[in-house]
């Protein structure tokens, strides 16, 4: 289970953190492929942290001989047997170390792949309501936290618990009053790390949360900066990120602040356990019941757990950083498990006749005679109280092209990614079949394919990135995708041609070409059902003719919805489907629904009225 959706000051509502109970369970399951590596690391660390404890007593023993004033000959035995301890447990530590890192590397790469595939898989209102800050901060942020822990805290824990360990039980087999006299540093360091960790796991959680929103914010800025100065925000939004930037800083100054604190308390609690030890062996040397070697060993033992103790306590900085950066990763790996909209919530409220039937049910593949695409009754709402969408029902026929139409906010997007599969509908239904158009012979992996007026252009070369519909298609049947949507010319004049490294960091593609490599991957892909919306918003006057000749060759033989930002798409497609406020209130060809006088007819006289020269239908 996940804790609440926290919200920032920003408004976002941003995702889910796990409980530390559902974290310790993912954990596990994250663990348990690999518990035979994690069993042999440790097994080897027993070994060598066992191997390395006869330091002590043999030190001890070279103390007794010089002590009982014994030939220099007897010191060889000893001196021979530290070197050979050393060698072994460098060898065994460094062998055990290897295991426990490549187990947390191994950990670490599955975490990042479980976080990666369910990120992709979030429902799309709840990234919009989270922000992308939030997702940006826990994919960068919290993973980092995470792969840090994992390469030096996981090897260094393990190692220092079972220092402590067995360094415990030498001190009771040389004198179990020894091992009382350490024990009085114990309730010191316990109430310290009871103190650090009921401050460390919401002060690292708080910050967290303050960093998101301040990317959040920041990137908010940036993307709206022209908006900003257009409309003189300059200072509103510098004081906006300033405040985010303070509220960040200050809770890292009281973090910094709280391990000063811990390693303060730390020195008190290794001063009283030393002190105890060096008494105790005042007194049982004094009595005769140890010898002089003895208690050296004892106090070497006490002294060589500074380290081990103060690493695993000082650990619990990282561990609780850590443990704060899984949970919000977690929360949205548990999330993309079980999606729930905003709306979805807000059902919860209602009576139980009301919730009887299920939000959405999964898409069904029907006969080849029936229609391509059902929507039926379907309702969307990304809060309560928002609701965009209203009881819409949409057939399409196999290789049948419906553009959609409407004002801003009818609706026309949400329709699109509900019918792409991309967004769930808050009721409703949506049958699609996988198998129609010029796909239906082998579109099982792609049957739907959405092109949106946002394109992203995939750092790499200009064939790796049409590569990501199809990894096993020939060079061959990339340009024959570029030449279907007329952008075979451009892509071969590149300074490399398909070797081109484009993206961030190489060549620069323009919002059209963008448009067109996105559309060059829909043909590739071959879908059943190809889903455009907007996509050719971003070309501007100039290329809007190019990209729609593009996209007419792209959807050529095969179902299509098209959200039409141009009413030159809607001229084109063999039926329009008007939309206002969230509902269908007019439906047919274009020459029928522009002489009908209705809302459409109005649309396209707005539009045609607009232009110098109104576009031949």
């Amino acid at each position: 289970m996940t804790t609440d959706s926290p919200t920032a000051d920003t408004g976002a509502e941003l995702l889910p953190i796990a409980t530390p109970a559902r974290t310790r369970a993912a954990l596990r399951t994250l663990i348990r492929p690999d518990r035979g590596l994690a069993l042999t690391g440790i097994g080897i660390l027993v070994a060598a942290t066992a191997v390395g404890l006869l330091v002590q007593p043999l030190l001890g023993r070279i103390v007794d001989i010089v002590a009982d004033g014994r030939p220099a000959g007897d010191l060889t035995l000893p001196v021979v047997l530290l070197v050979a301890v050393a060698v072994v447990q460098g060898l065994t530590t460094t062998l055990g170390l290897t295991r426990i890192a490549r187990l947390g590397e191994t950990v670490l790469a599955r975490l990042r792949e479980r976080f990666v595939e369910r990120a992709l898989n979030l429902p799309a209102d709840r990234l919009e309501r989270a922000g992308a800050g939030d997702l940006t901060a826990r994919v960068t942020g919290d993973v980092a936290r995470v792969a840090e822990a994992v390469r030096s805290a996981l090897p260094e824990m393990a190692r220092s618990v079972l220092a402590i360990l067995l360094t415990l039980g030498a001190l009771a087999l040389l004198d179990v009053r020894f091992l009382l006299a350490a024990l009085l540093a114990v309730p010191v360091q316990l109430l310290t790390a009871r103190w650090y960790v009921r401050r460390a796991l919401t002060l690292y959680a708080d910050q967290r949360v303050a960093n998101g929103a301040q990317q959040q914010q920041l990137l908010g800025t940036i993307g709206g900066a022209v908006t900003v100065r257009g409309h003189r925000l300059e200072e509103q939004h510098t004081e906006r990120s300033a405040g985010r930037s303070r509220k960040a800083v200050d809770l890292t100054m009281r973090s910094v602040n709280l391990v000063l604190g811990f390693y303060g308390r730390l020195h008190i609690a290794e001063y009283i356990g030393l002190a105890a030890v060096l008494i105790a062996g005042f007194w049982l040397v004094r009595d005769g019941a140890v010898s002089i070697g003895t208690a050296t060993a004892a106090a070497l033992y006490f002294h060589s757990l500074f380290g081990p103790v103060n690493a695993a306590l000082v650990l619990l900085d990282d561990a609780q950083s850590a443990a704060a950066g899984l949970a919000r990763l977690v929360g949205v790996t548990d999330l993309a498990d079980q999606p729930e909209s905003a709306a979805g919530k807000a059902e919860a409220g209602k009576p139980e006749a009301a919730k009887a039937a299920p939000a959405s049910v999964p898409r069904q593949r029907i006969a080849s005679s029936e229609a391509a695409v059902t929507v039926h009754a379907v309702s969307h709402a990304y809060g309560p109280g928002r609701p965009v969408l209203h009881e819409v029902s949409l057939t399409l026929e196999p290789g049948e092209h419906v553009a959609l139409v409407g004002t801003s906010g009818a609706g026309k997007s949400t329709l699109a990614r509900i019918v792409a599969g991309v967004q769930e509908p808050t009721s409703g239904t949506v049958t699609a079949l996988a198998g129609t158009g010029s796909a239906a012979a082998g579109a099982g992996e792609h049957p739907v394919v959405l092109v949106t007026q946002e394109v992203h252009v995939f750092t790499g070369t200009l064939a790796e990135d049409l590569r990501l519909a199809r990894p096993d298609a020939t060079d061959a049947d990339l340009r024959t995708a570029l030449s279907t949507v007329h952008a075979l010319d451009w892509a071969e004049a590149l300074p490399d041609g398909l070797a081109t490294v484009v993206g961030e960091g190489g060549h620069r593609l323009d919002p059209a070409r963008a448009q067109q490599l996105a559309l060059a991957r829909l043909v590739l892909a071959d879908p059943a059902l190809a889903v455009l919306d907007e996509a050719t918003a971003e070309a501007g006057s100039a290329g809007a003719r190019v990209l729609e000749r593009s996209a007419e060759a792209a959807l050529a033989g095969r179902t299509a919805l098209v959200v039409a930002h141009r009413l030159t798409q809607a001229v084109a497609a063999d039926r329009v489907v008007v939309l206002e406020a969230g509902r269908v209130v007019e439906s047919g060809p274009h020459d029928e629904l522009r002489d009908a006088d209705g809302p459409y007819a109005a649309l396209w006289r707005a539009w045609s009225g607009s232009r110098t020269t109104a576009p031949h239908p």
